[in-house]
């Protein structure tokens, strides 16, 4: 039972880590990001079976993992109040040619992010776009005006 709860509290404590990373960061993750989840992956399992090496552990550390995954998917799926926090909601970031410049702080982008990924998307200017919406997974969508 012992390995099942510090199991759970890392899960808890690596979905909050990766929120308050933001949305961007995960969707391009960069060296140093790499680095952190492998680094974050071996430290979790240091802390989740402590001296337990014994494949029966690692079965059930895996399996509490697994079953976290699944029910915050689940939960997510039925409730809006769930998804909103374990998921997070798309955010506006340019308005009829206008950077909101409040959200791009709140996500750390800057206006050259955003044309880089507009230019992706045959936008050349930032008059050009209606909307511009980072969305959860960290994509950025654009409506052209």
């Amino acid at each position: 039972m012992d390995i099942v709860l510090r199991a759970a509290f890392a899960y808890v404590f690596i979905v909050f880590v990766m929120r308050v990373m933001g949305r961007r960061e995960l969707s391009s993750l960069s060296a140093a990001d790499l680095v952190l989840v492998v680094v974050l992956g071996d430290l979790v399992q240091n802390g989740v079976t402590q001296s337990d090496m014994s494949m029966t552990g690692v079965t059930i550390a895996i399996s509490t993992f697994v079953l976290l995954t699944v029910a915050s998917s689940y939960l997510s799926f039925k409730s809006a109040r769930v998804r909103k926090v374990v998921q997070g909601e798309p955010l506006i970031i340019v308005q009829d040619g206008e950077p909101i410049q409040r959200n791009l702080r709140s996500e750390r982008l800057t206006l050259e992010d955003v044309m880089t990924e507009a230019r992706g998307n045959d936008i050349a200017a930032v008059d050009e776009i209606k909307w511009a919406v980072l969305e959860a997974g960290g994509k950025i969508t654009f409506v052209k005006k």
